[in-house]
């Protein structure tokens, strides 16, 4: 008697194979995404966003206040060229950002117009939000972000 034994499987040289072209398309797909890039987009859209609710924070406390910008903010640099002198500082506490600008005083006293100031989604400072506020002259308005990940994305607004 004669036994013909039939494999049902596959054999490893099939597996190899189609192990290997999943990871080659996966490999394309993950470059077609480029998740770098994906979540540089998403950190500066963050950023023009905490950009706009500052400058609006700021104008609503003007509207309140009869025309009367907050006082800390100041003619110092620009945002092209940000000083120390020019950070948003993250809290009023004593001694922190003792060089920046405290809107916190202003703005998110009994959360009137912010709860909180917003910070820089990769700021790296301690003291400062990694947003800087200027104004000119005439008391006109620039906040921006000059961390910015999309080349020639420039993120500043001006009121």
């Amino acid at each position: 008697m004669i036994h013909s034994s039939k494999n049902k499987g596959f054999t490893l040289i099939e597996i190899l194979l189609v192990v290997a072209a999943i990871a080659i398309l996966a490999g394309i797909v993950i470059l077609a995404i480029n998740p770098n890039k994906q979540l540089g987009s998403t950190r500066d859209a963050q950023r023009r966003a905490d950009v706009n609710t500052i400058l609006n924070a700021v104008y609503q406390y003007t509207i309140d206040n009869n025309g009367v910008l907050p006082t800390t903010i100041t003619t110092v640099g620009t945002c092209s060229s940000t000083t120390a002198a020019a950070q948003i500082c993250k809290t009023t506490q004593t001694g922190t950002c003792s060089t920046g600008v405290n809107l916190a005083t202003n703005l998110t006293t009994n959360e009137k117009y912010l709860t909180s100031l917003p910070n820089d989604p990769t700021a790296v400072t301690t003291d400062g939000t990694g947003y800087f506020i200027t104004k000119s002259a005439n008391n006109r308005v620039t906040v921006c972000a000059p961390t910015y990940e999309q080349s020639g994305a420039t993120i500043s607004v001006t009121r």
